[in-house]
């Protein structure tokens, strides 16, 4: 049978939204704190795709050999990549696989094996494509895959799934640790690759993958004082929408030469940072502007008038999502407004 299925794929993906989904016809699952992955098997040629559509099995050498060994010889997996340490999801220890020296990324994975979560099946094992199925479809042939195929692999899991909204907030309540929040998706909806129309994701906390579009220095300073974020629009303009300037005195230097590396105009291609703040004289409205090539998740309280109206907090920098992918849509709906930048 002809190959249906080839990488890159783009997974689908979530909108944010602020509650659990209350009428029927939804599926809610875990929402796993990991890194996306999608798997490919074609016989002993094993394919791991990021989130972004790059290739990861070469930082994820302990998943290969636990796909390898399962009994079915072809499929594609949709799921989540996560490293427990000491009963815990740590995305740090995620971030350290994705070094360069294979022979490091060896011993990280002996010292801290990784697990694949499996929450969608896109293709068969006798290699039919489900992208077109809905899901509640795909979750059968899901729970058939795994009774054949996951009883024995330790490494590979698959995720649980409910249509009681009294579970769903029982596991959101957990939230926090290795629980991100919960992810709801329609059962009657086909896999809608590289879209957001059927599936929402709610967290406790509000989170935003921001790329950085430029630096300000410190007042009288040479170090990074704050970086500033955007997202993209839907005609693919970077528009400026807020900082964040909450470092370590201890990392500023690295901060300074890592961005002052990557100074490059424009920076922003649609809105760009103002002048100097109303509230301050003494800050100033220069800033540096840098190639967008850097994503950083940051947690903030609101976002109205197109922006973050206070400083934000990184939680964490995200080697492993593209910046394109990091969109006002994000956003859009945490305010209960639709938001329109012209």
């Amino acid at each position: 049978m002809s190959v249906v299925l080839t990488p890159p794929l783009p997974p689908m993906e979530a909108k944010s939204v602020e509650e659990i989904p209350t009428v029927d016809g939804w599926q809610c699952e875990p929402k796993w704190d990991g890194f996306r992955c999608l798997a490919f098997r074609r016989g002993k040629e094993i394919y791991l795709q990021s989130k972004s559509g790059q290739p990861l099995a070469r930082y994820f050498p302990d998943i290969v050999v636990a796909l390898s060994r399962l009994p079915a010889k072809k499929f594609v997996l949709d799921g989540e990549l996560v490293i427990d340490v000491d009963g815990r999801f740590s995305f740090d220890e995620l971030q350290l696989r994705l070094h360069p020296a294979a022979s490091r990324v060896q011993k990280l994975a002996a010292a801290h094996p990784a697990t694949f979560i499996v929450f969608d099946l896109l293709e068969s094992d006798a290699g039919k494509s489900l992208l077109k199925v809905p899901l509640r479809e795909r979750r059968m042939a899901l729970e058939k895959f795994a009774s054949k195929n996951l009883k024995s692999a330790a490494a590979i899991r698959l995720s649980p799934a409910t249509t009681s909204l009294a579970q769903a907030k029982k596991w959101f309540n957990k939230a926090g640790g290795n629980l991100d929040g919960i992810i709801a998706k329609r059962l009657d909806a086909v896999y809608a690759s590289g879209e957001r129309t059927a599936v929402v994701k709610v967290k406790n906390i509000r989170t935003a993958d921001c790329v950085v579009g430029g630096f300000r220095y410190a007042s009288g300073s040479k170090l990074i004082g704050s970086l500033l974020l955007g997202l993209y629009d839907d005609t693919g303009l970077l528009h400026h929408v807020g900082f964040t300037s909450a470092f370590k005195t201890t990392d500023k230097r690295a901060l300074t030469k890592k961005f002052e590396a990557l100074r490059k105009p424009p920076g922003f291609t649609g809105n760009a940072p103002g002048g100097p703040s109303r509230w301050s004289t003494e800050r100033s409205g220069e800033w540096e502007p840098v190639d967008p090539k850097v994503v950083v998740e940051v947690t903030y309280d609101h976002f109205t008038g197109d922006r973050f109206r206070h400083g934000t907090r990184i939680v964490r920098w995200r080697k492993d999502k593209a910046p394109r992918q990091c969109t006002l849509d994000q956003v859009a709906h945490r305010e209960g407004r639709a938001i329109a930048l012209l």
